[in-house]
């Protein structure tokens, strides 16, 4: 994802934060490990840690595994993705 995707996400996210509590909580969880990973990952290398270094490079794929997953589920009508366009209008963007 671009930091356009993530951030068109994220202005979405704050703006129905009241109709969409779990949602907002949940991709500020995404955000944090996505940002975890990038600070992580330099830190793991300087400290020859290859686990975290693994970890902390699957980490940045996290805001697309989320999105992508939230939209597999939302196309199989199992799970409602309110922001669905956001993400494909910023893809479309590019």
């Amino acid at each position: 994802m671009t930091i356009q995707e993530l951030a068109a996400v994220k202005r979405w996210q704050v703006a129905h934060r009241r109709d969409h509590p779990v949602e907002f909580h949940t991709w500020d969880l995404v955000l944090t490990v996505w940002l975890m990973g990038w600070v992580g990952l330099p830190t793991a290398w300087l400290l020859a840690a290859p686990l975290v270094m693994l970890a902390c490079f699957a980490a940045l794929f996290a805001p697309a595994l989320y999105v992508r997953a939230r939209l597999r589920l939302h196309a199989r009508r199992q799970l409602r993705c309110d922001w669905e366009y956001v993400v494909r209008g910023a893809h479309a963007m590019h």
